[in-house]
């Protein structure tokens, strides 16, 4: 607590007197995050975790992914920034979408993700999973970590749809969109939150990553690609969009391996990498691989 309250200390000149006490903010589980209140503005203070660089996090990239969307109105006002914290707009009018209704409608997030992505806004930042669990593999060799089997296997797979879905469109992306980091406001439009991953990715990775992460099943795909594409869905897109669920799946199992071995958050890091590789494994036994794969390449 000593920490946050230099931190707030430190903001009130920037922002205004504190009143009243930090609210911790449930949900984040690779930051802690509070609702505090400078002047008469309530606000979102997160500080980072520890060794979150090696998560594939550019805090510069977060910083430009935040202002672009508070520009394009699907994001908070970013306040201030820098490397002990960062401070948004806390969203009053804003409710977190409902799972069910994310899936029958999945449109406003679509709009928003298709603003972000064409939105030419230059990141630091390159997210492209190969290559980011060839980078974990390292780090945990460093660190004398021995990763579960499953953990290659999906390297090995995530090559292989990357062979399919090579990086050829780069787009400024978000790469985080689990329930949490998703808000609707009053008029019913999107906003997303938390941007720290965010970086130059494949606009499928975003869309696979809501699509996953919420539980969409094959209509609600459907429904999500039709609005960002603004035309009905091909068969190949929604293959490349299974398979990205794959790459997604991946990302998340590996994340979590490599939060066991770094995160000083009390967060059962273990039992997410399992459930994710479990998944994973799931949806890479289907017979339809094969014909996914092939047909991924008209997307």
């Amino acid at each position: 607590m000593l920490e946050l309250t230099a931190i707030l200390a430190r903001l009130e000149p920037l922002l205004g007197p504190r009143r009243g006490t930090p609210q911790p903010l449930d949900g984040g589980i690779t930051n802690r995050n509070y609702r505090v209140t400078f002047g008469e503005r309530d606000c979102v203070v997160r500080l980072p975790g520890k060794d979150t660089a090696l998560l594939g996090i550019d805090r510069e990239a977060e910083r430009l992914a935040a202002q672009a969307a508070s520009r394009l109105g699907i994001g908070p006002e970013l306040l201030h920034a820098d490397a002990d914290c960062s401070v948004t707009a806390f969203a009053l009018t804003a409710t977190r979408v409902d799972p069910l209704a994310l899936k029958r409608d999945p449109a406003p997030f679509a709009r928003a993700l298709r603003a972000f992505h064409d939105s030419a806004l230059a990141l630091p930042a390159r997210f492209w999973v190969p290559d980011l669990l060839d980078r974990y593999a390292e780090l945990l060799a460093r660190r004398d970590r021995t990763p579960p089997p499953a953990f290659e296997r999906a390297r090995v797979l995530v090559q292989r749809v990357a062979r399919r879905l090579p990086l050829d469109d780069p787009v400024p992306c978000h790469n985080d969109l689990l329930n949490g980091n998703l808000l609707i406001d009053a008029s019913g439009e999107a906003l997303l939150v938390d941007w720290e991953y965010a970086g130059i990715g494949h606009r499928l990775f975003d869309l696979a990553n809501l699509a996953v992460n919420n539980e969409f099943d094959e209509d609600a795909d459907a429904r999500l690609l039709a609005a960002y594409y603004g035309a009905p869905a091909t068969q190949g897109r929604r293959a490349a969009l299974t398979l990205m669920k794959l790459v997604s799946d991946a990302r998340e199992a590996a994340w979590g391996v490599v939060q066991q071995a770094i995160s000083e958050l009390d967060v059962d890091f273990g039992g997410y990498a399992t459930e994710h590789f479990e998944r994973l494994e799931r949806a890479a036994a289907n017979p339809r691989l094969k014909e996914y794969l092939e047909h991924a390449a008209t997307a």
